[in-house]
Formats: C-alpha cells, sequence, structure tokens
C-alpha cells in the first residue's frame, strides 16, 4: 500500500527558506506524478507542485511560480519542496500525493479522498 510521510516544514520569518520532503513506501511510482498540495485554515486544498516521474514535467501553481523548486531523488523514492522568499500566504500543512494524471491535471484537481500527516509550515515575523 503507498503511504506517504511528509517532513521539514517548521516555522520561518518571511523571506525565508523550507525544504519539504516526501518520503514514499516501497511502491513502483515510476509512472505516477507527485504533487505537494497544502491546506490553509478555512481554505480547501490546493495544489502547490506536481511532477512527472516519467518525463520530468512540471506544473506549478501561479502563486508559487519562481519560488517552489520540486526535485526527485529516485534512488531514495523521496521527493522535494523547495521553498524560497517564503510568505505568509504560504502557511499551511502541506502534503503530498501520487496520481497518474499529468501534473497540471493532478494539481488543479487536488480532489483525493483522504491526506496524510502532512507537515506544518508556518510564516511570520
Amino acid at each position: 500500500q503507498l503511504q506517504f510521510v511528509e517532513s521539514g516544514g517548521g516555522l520561518v520569518q518571511p523571506g525565508g527558506s523550507l525544504r519539504l520532503s516526501c518520503a514514499a513506501s516501497d511502491f513502483p511510482l515510476d509512472y505516477y506524478s507527485i504533487g505537494w498540495f497544502r491546506k490553509a485554515p478555512g481554505k480547501d486544498h490546493e495544489g502547490v507542485s506536481c511532477i512527472n516521474n516519467r518525463d520530468g514535467n512540471t506544473y506549478y501553481a501561479d502563486s508559487v511560480k519562481g519560488r517552489f523548486t520540486i526535485s526527485r531523488d529516485g534512488a531514495k523514492n523521496t521527493w522535494y519542496l523547495q521553498m524560497n522568499n517564503l510568505k505568509p500566504e504560504d502557511t499551511a500543512v502541506y502534503y503530498c500525493q501520487a496520481d497518474l494524471a499529468v501534473p497540471q491535471a493532478m494539481c488543479l484537481w487536488a480532489g483525493f479522498g483522504s491526506w496524510g500527516q502532512g507537515t506544518q509550515v508556518t510564516v511570520s515575523s
């Protein structure tokens, strides 16, 4: 069964950086897209960035373009989200998911039935 463990969140000042990690259980994900999603209080889940493991295509939400970078370490079955120039509006619990859809479709849908534990990111001075 596929499971993810998200980590790397924390409290950071505006303008700071964090790198989130998403470690997957031993499950064949070569044909999947992996996505980072977030949920802020009072808001729905939002697709932040998604990547296709097969061709490397990526998608970024407009709100994070130029600031966030998604990457993969295939040997470790781990995905990362490098977040730079963080803003208070980035405050949320961040989750990862897998899907067979292409990155843009996956990120724009965000309608997954269940979510893992996630990792809290708080951007505040």
